[in-house]
């Protein structure tokens, strides 16, 4: 099999996500939970005015996902730790040649196994769901997680040096390892290695510079990429050398980069400091688009605007407060993971 990843703005078959589940991710302040349960019910129920979803839910959580879930929502029960599907589940890709569906699955090792992450459940749910859709299994040996990927289907793949170069998670990788592995898995000719992430993803928590938080392409030839505008803000530096360093780079096709800034929200900080806010960190789903809001008014407005605009073809995008994903380490585009429309042959 020829197998390519398709672009993020394709054609979707469907929506998959986990529902969360108690455990050392999810917290154990009880408020703190239940904000957890609203925020990706929230995502879910605005997402299946798109398209189909499908919510992997652990059986000791089924009762709550009923009753919070729009009836609409497919549930699928499997045992769940981890909940940010992106991240563990599969990554889909097509041969196009076939139209066969395949589904990779990565190794996740909770981003690097760094004690707080129970992974074990949650990293069988690639094969599980591979099996429900009837896609062929396509094996990695690659530590890696969805999150750290953005392609555009043409080939080029954003990556980030700091995740699939990360020790704790491919000790023993090079570039060219990188690179030959995604070309196997995901059809790509081009990398683009960032040379790392935003500030907060470098904490206790994060996942070591992520790329779907900082850069996304809208379409083949054009990147999103996430700009912090207030410079009290480390990231203010940071996104203004990864601007430096996207600036004149080509792609697959061999064209120049098309860079669209997208302004950070105003709100630079939390209680546990510097923020990491990102309308880069969206779902994209048929005909709309599932954005990130952060109590900004007007930030997440011009958000909106700027992601209707990147993408091709008349898309409507809706905000979903964000704020207590990111609180968990992540995003929207995190706790989601699209499946591709394969042509009927």
């Amino acid at each position: 099999m020829a197998w390519r990843m398709p672009h993020e703005g394709a054609p979707h078959e469907r929506t998959w996500m986990a529902f969360p589940a108690e455990g050392q991710t999810l917290g154990d302040d009880p408020a703190e939970q239940e904000r957890f349960y609203e925020a990706w019910s929230s995502v879910a129920n605005a997402i299946i005015d798109f398209e189909p979803v499908t919510m992997v839910v652990d059986p000791s959580e089924v009762a709550r996902a009923r009753r919070m879930l729009s009836v609409e929502i497919e549930i699928v029960e499997a045992p769940v730790d981890e909940f940010w599907f992106r991240d563990h589940g599969p990554t889909f890709v097509v041969d196009d040649a076939t139209g066969a569906l395949g589904a990779v699955d990565w190794v996740f090792n909770g981003w690097g196994d760094r004690g707080w992450s129970d992974f074990e459940k949650s990293a069988e749910h690639a094969r599980l769901v591979s099996g429900l859709v009837g896609s062929e299994l396509v094996s990695s040996m690659l530590v890696n997680e969805g999150g750290g990927i953005h392609v555009d289907g043409e080939g080029t793949i954003l990556i980030t040096e700091t995740v699939q170069l990360d020790k704790r998670r491919n000790p023993y990788a090079d570039k060219a390892r990188v690179e030959a592995e995604f070309a196997r898995t995901l059809g790509t000719t081009k990398t683009i290695w960032l040379p790392r992430g935003l500030t907060r993803d470098y904490d206790d928590f994060g996942t070591n510079g992520h790329v779907d938080i900082v850069a996304a392409f809208g379409r083949p030839g054009t990147v999103m990429l996430h700009q912090q505008q207030n410079p009290e803000h480390p990231d203010y530096e940071v996104s203004k050398a990864l601007r430096e360093f996207l600036d004149g780079q080509t792609d697959a096709a061999g064209r120049t980069l098309e860079i669209i800034d997208l302004p950070a929200p105003e709100t630079i900080r939390d209680e546990e400091g510097f923020v990491d806010y990102s309308y880069v960190n969206h779902l994209v789903v048929n005909g709309g688009i599932i954005a990130c809001g952060f109590g900004d008014e007007k930030g997440d407005a011009r958000a909106r605007e700027i992601l209707e605009a990147a993408y091709p073809g008349d898309r409507r995008a809706v905000t979903i407060d964000a704020r207590q994903i990111f609180a968990g380490g992540g995003g929207i585009h995190c706790i989601t993971q699209q499946q591709p429309a394969v042509p009927v042959r």
